[in-house]
């Protein structure tokens, strides 16, 4: 069933945090939701885990309307906050069995040694849970969001705080978990979500700026971005010269030669930087499109979206103390 967000509003008083955004997560993969702090992923995973109401659009999860269906919606969704609600003085196994009896899951005792064994955690079932490094404590979160055998699993910021170690082993267990499951997984780190996500989101200033798998994102800037030309000669002659080209919005020396970066693609000036290259007298070693990667693509993104609405920092503080009010 997955996830279908359809013109999705939420607001706080007269701040307006997430402003009409769609997208969708299917089942059997891992999308993720990226953005700075302050976009608005947080506000939407708690519209999306029925924690809160959304002003208007839709958010159909599971095959349940949020706020048409709000209990059938828990019912099928596993949530694990940014910061996950432990009891620290109960033991790991005994937690997940009072999650289990309120989740209404039956032999419980068995369904928390499964999850505990899933996560990596069966030999701390009976170590209180005060006692187990942030990772575990971050794996028992995990294990309780699965204890139920959820469709959904909205995963926000899971990797906060971890060493590099158990950041990989819990990207590890989050691809496998995308094989099975919807998994939704909230992160700015954006080599994570390269690594981990079969599609991302990305939202800014709470609107989405662009969905699609990671490659497919960096295809379409390549069209429309950089390309990088590398000639021998005098780099200040060749940047002059290239400077002189229509459709050369911009031109600067890299460590690896010019990087130039176009007004439009719509009329490609690769044919005419060649010619002006040739005809200068220099030797024309390489012109190619500039690769780029997710960081890039997320910040040229949030870049053009940065003048289109008020200020960031406005937003963060209002949308930040508007969502613990509303806690």
């Amino acid at each position: 069933m997955g996830i279908e967000v359809t013109d999705l509003i939420k607001k706080y008083g007269e701040v307006t945090a997430v402003k009409g955004i769609s997208f969708s997560a299917e089942t059997g993969k891992v999308t993720g939701f990226l953005g700075p702090n302050g976009a608005g992923k947080t506000t939407t995973m708690r519209v999306l885990t029925g924690y809160t109401p959304p002003n208007s659009g839709k958010a159909v999860v599971a095959g349940y309307d949020v706020f048409e269906d709000s209990l059938a919606v828990r019912r099928r969704v596993g949530y694990l906050p940014e910061n996950v609600p432990l009891y620290r003085d109960m033991t790991a196994r005994d937690y997940l069995m009072y999650v289990a009896e309120i989740r209404g899951v039956k032999q419980r005792r068995d369904r928390a040694l499964a999850v505990l064994n899933r996560v990596g955690l069966s030999k701390r079932a009976d170590s209180r849970i005060r006692t187990l490094s942030k990772g575990m404590r971050q794996r028992v979160g995990l294990a309780s969001a699965l204890i139920h055998d959820p469709e959904v699993l909205i995963l926000d910021e899971p990797t906060i705080g971890l060493d590099p170690i158990q950041v990989l082993e819990l990207r590890d267990l989050v691809k496998e978990l995308g094989q099975t499951h919807t998994v939704l997984f909230s992160t700015h780190i954006l080599s994570e979500a390269e690594q981990v996500c079969d599609k991302v989101v990305i939202i800014n200033r709470g609107e989405i700026v662009a969905q699609g798998a990671p490659a497919e994102l960096r295809a379409e800037l390549e069209r429309g971005g950089r390309i990088l030309v590398r000639a021998g000669g005098d780099p200040a002659r060749l940047l002059e010269a290239v400077r002189q080209v229509d459709n050369v919005a911009e031109a600067a020396v890299a460590p690896d030669g010019l990087v130039i970066t176009p007004v439009s693609m719509v009329n490609d000036p690769r044919p005419a930087l060649v010619r002006a290259i040739v005809q200068g007298g220099f030797d024309l070693l390489e012109i190619r499109p500039v690769a780029v990667n997710l960081e890039e693509i997320f910040l040229e993104l949030t870049r053009r979206s940065a003048g289109v609405a008020a200020p960031q920092q406005e937003v963060e503080v209002t949308a930040q103390a508007a969502e613990e009010t509303d806690a």
